[in-house]
């Protein structure tokens, strides 16, 4: 362990790395002392297709060995958010005990590989109660990455000789950082009304991480959006070389003609607003008593002008750029290094952060194996004066045996040794027998996680069929359209359903279809009116309306993430339901066939719908959208041509169960019986996922849906 009061926070960036060494203040526990700034900047972005990230980070890590020695000082790094997990996970009442035996089953459900093929680590969160050694609504914080992706994370401090203490994940490290500069102690907060919760936003070169926390609980999510597609927007509207275009994008202001480049990024303004909102909605709609407070962006992405003011607008709360630390002086915090890339600091001060103790999230995903050889190597001269402190006391021991031999009589020892074998005997018995107790504690617990799974999802059928009745197109309620083809509806002629172990199978036979699906069905959605829109970020300077070139924002769509061939996996239900419409009159064009179907139906289950009334649950009663049902991935299969067909026009009544249109086509002169009715009939065949849930009920013990690749 290095004797140094000293730490190094060293984050290896996209375009740059930043280190900081710190101490914790003498006179402050809350704040923290930076000595020395390194921000090294790489010739080019690792993520260039004509760069060498391997040789890139080993001379910036070379320099940065050349300036400093960090032999004795504690070294924490971090691994990039795509490349781990982190789940956070709500436990039922329990043992505090039994609360680690919880967390490691857990984990084998959670984490989708096996345990030996994984580094992870778990922290019981400041959350829950905790009475007469029960502890009541506890959460966990668990992290893993892939044993590779953690030798891929350390290898270039191992070539360059820095000895890493603390390996975690860059989401975490800025979690510690916004819990330590912008929050209260959380040993201050009361857990019965705690703060809002603070969002951070961390743009980086390819992604940006989300963050929301209010220093007792947290949740982490990352966008597809990061500093690098504003450059790519500029390269292919201006038609400039990739470094030109990084060069417009952080001199925007500067640039020949400012609102050309700011009206080449307008689209991916809107972008990340749009998904910023989404991460946002997602927040809040798992946890219902979220308090959204302020929005900070950090990163050097964060830099580009307008970009905090026009987010701000779009989603109507407080966005700010983190360029000032509350938490962090001393003398490095005045270095031109520092306050140039302010932004890009905060990895860095998370990680500097728990080096020196003083963070809230304490896991690391350092292989214990590394962590032991550290160990025995400190004291390894220790170890050398104890084996020759050991021999000396064996040849002295020998002697003194060597001795006392001759006085040995086995008669004088029967009793002890029998006395011996008997206790090992007992020790055996009681050793069985808390194993056979374990096995049936672990057979209880898995019964009533069963029964608790059992109650929760007993209305499930109920509630899949509620949402298909409820989604199912309709006429306005107290009207009457009496030409059966302008009828706004569609008939349920079957329902069917099959569970498929592993849902990937099946999505690669209809994935073209799902496809084809999606598109149509987004086509129909961005040509409906829409009166939001997304204004354009303000040029430094410009004297016109920000506004007045605003462009529409198309509204997200739920399931569109799966579009791009991630596509479900796991277990779950495909629901295959066979139907017929009438609505293919010339005037229905285009709303005809397939695209009624689309615009109603399948819109419907894309999250588009009506809300629906769950019937069981811990959330009963409340209206939630399909997605929370589990219900995504609808597909047209099949469907026939449109074809005229003769429908008896006696019968009364229609709607799911089918009928006809009474009077609709006369009678007969001759017979005074009624006529038949001539339609144009479009049939089709529907698919969709539904992988039950049971919203905010306790986590199925089944395995869990394919989590983000690392």
């Amino acid at each position: 362990m290095p004797a140094s009061p000293y730490v190094w926070g060293i984050d290896i960036g996209r375009s740059s790395l930043k280190a900081l060494r710190c101490r914790v203040s003498p006179t402050d526990p809350r704040r923290l002392v930076a000595e020395e700034v390194e921000c090294i900047e790489y010739p080019m972005m690792l993520t260039q297709e004509e760069a060498n990230p391997v040789e890139l980070v080993r001379a910036a890590l070379a320099e940065l060995t050349s300036r400093h020695d960090l032999a004795s000082d504690r070294v924490a790094v971090a691994a990039p958010g795509q490349s781990g997990l982190s789940k956070f996970i709500k436990l039922p009442p329990v043992e505090a005990k039994k609360i680690a035996d919880i967390v490691k089953y857990e984990a084998g459900q959670q984490i989708p590989f096996p345990l030996d093929q994984v580094v992870w680590d778990w922290q019981r969160l400041a959350t829950g109660i905790e009475e007469g050694g029960f502890v009541m609504d506890a959460e966990v914080a668990l992290f893993a990455m892939k044993k590779e992706q953690v030798a891929k994370a350390l290898l270039p401090f191992d070539e360059a000789g820095i000895d890493v203490e603390i390996l975690q994940l860059a989401p975490i490290s800025l979690a510690n950082m916004v819990i330590f500069d912008q929050l209260p102690d959380p040993a201050t907060v009361d857990p019965d009304d705690p703060p809002p919760s603070v969002v951070l936003v961390s743009m980086g070169v390819d992604a940006t991480d989300v963050v929301v926390t209010n220093g007792l609980r947290m949740a982490q999510r990352s966008m597809p959006i990061g500093g690098k597609r504003f450059t790519r927007a500029l390269v292919e509207e201006m038609q400039y070389t990739f470094a030109k275009a990084e060069s417009e994008k952080r001199n925007a202001v500067h640039a020949a003609d400012p609102k050309a480049v700011f009206r080449a990024m307008r689209p991916v303004f809107n972008q990340f607003a749009s998904e910023l909102q989404r991460s946002l909605n997602y927040f809040t709609s798992t946890d219902r008593s979220l308090k959204i407070g302020t929005v900070f962006l950090v990163g050097n992405a964060a830099k580009l002008r307008g970009l905090s003011d026009f987010v701000g607008k779009q989603l109507g709360v407080d966005v700010q750029r983190l360029d000032t630390f509350t938490g962090l002086e001393g003398p490095g915090v005045a270095t031109p290094a520092f306050r140039e890339n302010r932004l890009g600091f905060g990895t860095a001060y998370g990680l500097a952060l728990q080096a020196a103790g003083a963070a809230t999230l304490r896991t690391s995903l350092l292989p214990k194996e590394i962590t032991f050889d550290r160990m025995v190597k400190a004291k390894r001269p220790w170890i050398v004066a104890g084996l020759l402190g050991l021999l000396a006391a064996g040849l002295f021991n020998f002697v003194g045996w060597f001795f006392a031999a001759g006085s040995y009589a086995p008669a004088n020892y029967t009793s002890a040794f029998a006395a011996s074998d008997n206790t090992k005997s007992l020790s055996s018995n009681a050793k069985s027998g808390f194993e056979t107790a374990e096995q049936q504690l672990r057979g209880t617990a898995n019964w009533q996680r069963y029964l608790v799974e059992a109650h929760d999802r007993r209305f499930q059928a109920l509630d899949l069929l509620r949402t298909i009745q409820t989604l199912l197109p309709r006429d306005p309620e107290g009207t009457t359209v009496e030409n059966p083809a302008d009828r706004e509806e569609i008939i349920i002629d079957s329902l069917d359903m099959e569970f498929f172990p592993d849902l990937s199978p099946w999505f690669a036979g209809v994935q073209g279809d799902w496809r084809l699906t999606l598109a149509a069905a987004q086509a129909d959605e961005a040509g409906r009116p829409n009166s939001e829109t997304s204004a354009a970020p303000p040029a430094e300077g410009d004297a016109a309306d920000p506004a007045a070139d605003s462009a529409a924002v198309a509204e997200g769509d739920p399931a569109a993430e799966g579009a791009g061939g991630g596509g479900p996996s796991g277990p779950g239900w495909v629901v295959e339901i066979s139907g017929h419409h009438f609505h293919n009159e010339r005037r229905h064009s285009p709303r005809e066939g397939a695209q009624f179907v689309r615009t109603t139906l399948v819109r419907g289950l894309l999250g588009h719908g009506d809300p629906v009334t769950t019937t069981a649950g811990p959330r009963q009663g409340e209206q939630l959208q399909v997605k929370d049902l589990g219900i995504s991935f609808p597909v047209i299969v099949a469907e026939e041509p449109i074809k005229r067909v003769a429908i008896d026009g006696g019968m009364e009544g229609g709607g799911m169960e089918g009928g006809g249109f009474g009077g609709r086509g006369g009678r007969s002169p001759e017979t005074g019986e009624p006529e038949p009715v001539e339609l144009r009939q479009y049939s089709f065949v529907l698919q969709f996922v539904w992988q039950p849930t049971v919203p905010g009920g306790v986590p199925r013990s089944a395995p869990a849906a394919a989590e983000p690749q690392f």
